[in-house]
């Protein structure tokens, strides 16, 4: 006799009722077979969403930690709903710490698309400048060594982006797309490597990958700590600058890499950069000039805290108007017919999913970088 079941997975969900004030707990399931979700709600032991095919979820978005969207429902997953989706899920996955060295932070699109194209999900980044005591305590496993006061004065010349990274294998699959310690070496043995393409020697060789689980979780605690204290501070000026935010629609179709490379390819400085992840209250503060003006306020609002952004300092000569210039309007449709190559007619995709926010008026770009580094970040 045959008792074949069919697959499926189960997470433990969290979704927070804007209508309600309420953060509600669903058990989340999926089934492989025809990419189809059901939801329980837990407290009321009732079903939710009756079992219905649902193309948009995908099996690599179901890991612990993650945020997917369900029927426009921002559920954040964390727990494994039973043993063997945690076995046959959540073994594989890793965190590790990858940095920018400063010798690279000019290359930190082309970084991020190979990062993406890896099969890895950045899932936090800052932008920081290590003081001389922040880079000696992160390097003090070389303290002795004779390349240390060189390690750490190259380290403090400019700024780094410090990265969580997430994926199957992730603190080997990124020190494998780092390539040797060497860039010469790298160059020779692994020229696709980021060291080959971006480094110079072994100091300066563009990036920095954690060895093994246990320092990634040490090094992690350093930039992102958990618990209290604040890890190194932002780089954010607050003069002469616009802010830019990159839209979750945008990091989740992997656009992140494309619009960093076109913003520094334009001759913009990125002087600030930090991954947020918006609740609601601070999504309709910070967007609130706009309620009430434009009909897309509440979409707007939604879009901006259904994922993770990320938030940027940005500087040039009249950065808030040539940077806006460079955005185009708001509408992805008519910026494709009036500034074919603006960043929303690149990567828009509707008025409310047009890529990027930007500061819309000069006198607002220092309030609003203030709002990401000073506020949130603070």
């Amino acid at each position: 006799m045959e008792t074949s079941t069919e697959e499926r997975f189960a997470f433990l969900a969290e979704w927070y009722d804007p209508s309600a004030a309420l953060l509600r707990r669903y058990q989340l399931l999926f089934y492989p077979k025809d990419g189809s979700v059901e939801m329980f709600d837990v407290k009321n032991q009732r079903t939710f969403l009756r079992r219905t095919k649902y193309d948009e979820l995908h099996q690599e978005d179901l890991f612990v930690g993650n945020r997917v969207n369900v029927f426009s429902r921002q559920l954040d997953l964390i727990g494994y709903g039973d043993q063997y989706t945690g076995n046959k899920l959540g073994s594989k996955k890793e965190r590790t710490l990858a940095m920018i060295k400063p010798d690279a932070v000019n290359k930190m699109g082309d970084i991020l698309q190979m990062i993406r194209d890896a099969n890895l999900i950045l899932t936090k980044a800052k932008m920081t400048k290590l003081t001389w005591r922040e880079a000696a305590d992160f390097y003090t496993e070389h303290q002795t060594k004779s390349f240390f006061n060189n390690l750490v004065q190259f380290m403090t010349s400019g700024p780094v982006v410090a990265m969580e990274l997430m994926g199957d294998e992730a603190v080997s699959v990124w020190r494998r797309l780092l390539g040797p310690t060497d860039s010469g070496v790298a160059r020779k043995e692994a020229p696709p490597s980021l060291r080959a393409q971006f480094g110079t020697d072994g100091t300066r060789n563009a990036g920095h990958g954690s060895d093994s689980l246990a320092s990634a979780a040490r090094e992690l605690e350093f930039f992102f700590p958990s618990t209290a204290g604040h890890g190194p501070a932002n780089t954010a000026n607050y003069t002469d600058c616009a802010c830019c935010v990159i839209k979750p629609h945008a990091i989740s179709e992997a656009l992140t890499g494309k619009i960093l490379h076109s913003i520094s390819a334009a001759g913009f400085e990125i002087s600030a950069l930090q991954m947020f992840n918006m609740d609601r209250a601070n999504a309709e503060e910070f967007l609130e000039v706009y309620k009430g003006v434009v009909t897309e306020y509440p979409n707007m609002v939604a879009e901006l805290c259904s994922g993770p952004c990320m938030a940027l300092e940005i500087r040039g000569t009249d950065a808030p108007k040539t940077f806006r210039e460079f955005c185009g309007p708001a509408d992805p449709e008519i910026a494709r017919h009036l500034r074919p190559t603006s960043l929303r007619a690149l990567y828009g995709k509707t008025k409310v999913q047009n890529a990027v926010h930007c500061t819309d008026l000069p006198e607002d770009g220092v309030l609003e970088v203030q709002y990401f580094f000073k506020i949130l970040d603070g």
